[in-house]
């Protein structure tokens, strides 16, 4: 637990879970790792390249005209809107990053949003 900079018992066990994931996966151009936020109020997605160190597209729920009636939906929304811009660089696999958060809720509906919009993983 020395090299972990947090305090509370949720973030301890958030951080080795997502350094326990990071370890075993890995973006590429052909394949990139879609990388999951989730904040208090809002739901981040991120396409990565780790081998280039780029984005290449993203998602949240910050973006213009999101209309969401729930948390859960919300994610959803974002998963679709994420595949839909992957499609559009040719992207059509990626390997899911849950960044060490439960495969749950908003989460799990952001992996269903995204396979629904087209990507595979």
């Amino acid at each position: 637990m020395s090299t972990c900079k947090f305090k509370s018992t949720k973030s301890v066990r958030r951080f080795r879970a997502k350094r326990s994931i990071r370890r075993k996966v890995h973006g590429t151009a052909e394949r990139p790792r879609l990388t999951v936020f989730r904040s208090n109020r809002n739901i981040y997605a991120q396409l990565i390249n780790d081998d280039d160190r780029r984005t290449l597209a993203a998602a949240s729920t910050l973006d213009e005209g999101h209309q969401a009636d729930s948390p859960v939906s919300a994610g959803a929304i974002v998963g679709e809107r994420l595949a839909a811009r992957a499609t559009e660089h040719g992207i059509k696999k990626a390997v899911f990053d849950r960044n060490g958060y439960r495969y749950h809720g908003r989460v799990r509906s952001l992996a269903e949003g995204a396979r629904k919009g087209g990507l595979e993983f």
